[in-house]
């Protein structure tokens, strides 16, 4: 007969698939969120820069402001797809500045959502 210790192993238990899937769900939430805060502080600086639609950007540096204090990206989302708008409206003018990789990124974030 083979010995067989008392002693609980070493290793650590390995987690069940359940508890180990709201993690990785979390953490794919958190990764969208962050994308479509940078996009949205892009977009920021562009319309900034251009000085494009005063009541845009106000909205949106305030939005930004309560995303990041409570993490409810609701009213981000919608004028993120406004300054969408008007940055896709200013492209059409051929505005300098306004880059199809800035518009990509917002669409893809926004999408995500």
């Amino acid at each position: 007969m083979a010995k067989t210790s008392s002693k609980p192993s070493a290793k650590a238990e390995p987690k069940s698939a359940a508890e180990a899937k709201p993690k990785a769900k979390t953490a794919a939430v958190k990764s969208t969120h962050a994308e479509l805060e940078q996009a949205s502080e892009e977009a920021l600086k562009k319309l900034q820069a251009l000085g494009i639609d005063q009541q845009l950007q106000s909205e949106l540096e305030w939005c930004l402001g309560s995303y990041r204090f409570d993490r409810n990206p609701s009213g981000l989302i919608l004028v993120a797809g406004r300054a969408l708008t008007v940055l896709n409206d200013e492209k059409a003018k051929k505005t300098k500045g306004v880059t199809a990789k800035l518009i990509g990124d917002l669409e893809k974030a926004l999408k995500m959502q």
